[in-house]
């Protein structure tokens, strides 16, 4: 396979542009760490964690807009986290989700002559011969490739039943730069890890491990090609979803084939009304057919983004009269045509995501549990996961998530966002504590779960703004416990035998529990105070550590005056209270 052009990523440049890459991503991570520690681990520590708060959305904007020139400057997997950045709603703020929205329409295009020399070289004949037209202006650039309208060789297009066409050809020398990347994003991986805010909530290496993964997976366009395949035979019986067809003969791991489904950008309102179609209605379709995908098949699209989904109108057959007889399938078609007329079709399947069976039934769980407005549930479900670890005390968090869907449960977006933030505030500082005391974690596998449901409520969010998507949850989670009640014998004889045991080992516990009081050995534990004390401890620790510093520094320095000597040695002294005002208890026993 000949090299990718000079022009691109030349022999002779290749090592010192990719080493100038890799310096800059890691010039901008360690700043960026460097500024939020100060701010967000040591002001606080000092006692200055108002002037933390005040500053934080400006620092989170001026972070976000120097990311978007990096990543618009550099391309490659910049751009993908830049992506998953601007989906993260739930846990990144508005300032950089909001900065980031539009980052992949920005990606510039490669001049058509050098994706021409790529495709002629992967698919070993002139794009003449291949095709008998290529628009030399793509219809999108992305960040790993582009795509160019193209119309089938005759022969190509009879054996393939199609004409128009999609030629999606990788940029040359992506695979170096997806390398580059990779290796520092690795690096900035490690860093986290050592960094135990982020450490004990998620394991950064394995997430990084897990963004390399599919990156490399959506370099392969034969892999794509595979998973459009899968994907389409899942959806095979349904009428709502169209996939497009693969040109096998006209692909290779760097260039893609695909049959040109081009329609109405799922999130184009005036497009759609135009065709008769309501937003509204498309929006609890989509948000069924992403549903089906995480919790019945198990095999979803990760990168449901507005331009990865087309709504394409269906126009009923002509001679199509109610009470015509005629073959059943056709009938049926006929009928899904009438009750929804239009499908949504899916394209780019370069970021796939697969539920392994265990994991499904934990969403499933926490789907029902959370349709259900039952926080214990929610809380057992996050344990199924890994989302939460078996061993933490949870009643705290029952507790709140049962108060939290007593005051909010069931409300859209549009109305949270009229309720009094005073409300939210009182919330946090109610429930913070028990949150951030709790050993979260994110299995490895969630990155994409939540970047598809990230960017399905936002699509749906932006069809109807007033969609809730409770509205699409609820008879979803009762489907699934129409579902799940096959299983009921089974659960209600395991959950007997479960009382069973308990019933039997009751008297001994009893036993046990009065002996322990009998002898003082009866302890009982309040979290909330220990952690309170304990806070109060160390609080006091350090405001001595901080008093001592200021006296022995004043006093170096009246010393100084007399003895230069002496009154230097106390100054330098009196740095040490002071590295114990501020990193006290930084190694000592976490708050639970």
């Amino acid at each position: 396979m000949p090299a990718a052009p000079t022009t691109v990523i030349g022999t002779a440049s290749r090592a010192p542009d990719t080493r100038k890459r890799y310096r800059r991503i890691l010039r901008f991570a360690g700043w960026n760490l460097a500024v939020t520690w100060f701010f967000e681990l040591l002001l606080p520590r000092i006692g200055l964690t108002r002037i933390a708060e005040r500053t934080r959305p400006k620092r989170m904007q001026r972070f976000a807009r120097r990311f978007h020139v990096l990543a618009v400057e550099l391309g490659g997997l910049m751009i993908k986290v830049g992506q998953f950045m601007s989906s993260r709603l739930d846990v990144l703020p508005p300032e950089i989700t909001k900065e980031l929205e539009g980052l992949q329409d920005e990606v510039p295009p490669v001049p058509f002559e050098l994706i021409k020399q790529l495709a002629e070289a992967e698919l070993g004949l002139p794009l003449w011969r291949a095709f008998t037209w290529v628009d030399e202006t793509p219809v999108a650039a992305a960040s790993l490739g582009q795509a160019h309208r193209a119309r089938l060789a005759p022969a190509d297009a009879a054996d393939t039943g199609l004409d128009a066409v999609m030629l999606k050809v990788q940029r040359p020398g992506i695979d170096a730069i997806v390398e580059v990347d990779l290796a520092a994003l690795r690096r900035v991986g490690r860093w986290l890890s050592h960094v135990r805010l982020v450490s004990d909530r998620v394991d950064a290496p394995a997430l990084v491990e897990e963004f390399a993964a599919t990156s490399l997976e959506e370099i392969d366009y034969l892999h794509e090609a595979a998973n459009s395949v899968r994907f389409a035979d899942d959806f095979a019986a349904d009428a709502r979803v169209g996939v497009p067809q693969v040109v096998w003969e006209r692909s290779t791991r760097r260039v893609l084939t695909l049959e040109d489904v081009t329609a109405i950008k799922i999130t184009d309102a005036d497009a759609l009304r135009a065709a008769g179609i309501d937003p509204a209605d498309v929006a609890p379709v989509f948000a069924a057919v992403m549903f089906d995908q995480l919790f019945t098949n198990g095999f979803f699209h990760a990168d449901p983004h507005p331009g990865n989904i087309f709504v394409t109108p269906l126009a009923p057959p002509a001679d199509a009269r109610p009470g015509d007889p005629g073959d059943l399938d056709d009938a049926s078609e006929t009928d899904a045509a009438v009750a929804h007329p239009w499908r949504l079709t899916f394209i780019d399947f370069g970021m796939m995501g697969t539920v392994p069976a265990n994991t499904r039934s934990g969403l499933r769980k926490m789907l029902i549990a959370a349709a259900s407005r039952d926080g214990k549930g929610l809380v057992a479900a996050a344990q199924d996961l890994g989302v939460l670890l078996p061993s933490a005390e949870t009643s705290e968090l029952e507790r709140a998530l049962t108060q939290l869907f007593a005051r909010f449960g069931g409300m859209g977006f549009a109305e949270l966002r009229e309720v009094d933030p005073r409300e939210f505030r009182d919330f946090g500082v109610e429930f913070g504590h028990v949150v951030r005391s709790l050993p979260f974690q994110l299995p490895e596998n969630f990155l994409l779960i939540i970047r598809a449901m990230s960017l399905t409520s936002g699509v749906c969010s932006a069809l109807d703004p007033s969609f809730n998507l409770w509205n699409s949850v609820e008879p979803y989670a009762q489907q699934l416990i129409r579902e799940e009640r096959g299983n009921l014998a089974q659960d209600l004889g395991r959950q007997a035998l479960e009382n069973l045991q308990l019933a039997w080992r009751l008297p001994k516990r009893l036993d046990d529990l009065v002996t322990r009081a009998e002898e003082g050995r009866l302890v009982v534990s309040n979290p909330a105070l220990e952690r309170r004390v304990g806070r109060l401890e160390r609080t006091a620790r350090r405001l001595i550590s901080g008093v001592l510093f200021g006296a022995v520094f004043i006093a170096g320095a009246i010393v100084r005056a007399d003895d230069a000597v002496f009154g230097t040695v106390l100054m330098i002294v009196s740095v040490l209270p002071l590295l114990h005002a501020l990193f006290a208890g930084r190694t000592g026993p976490r708050d639970r």
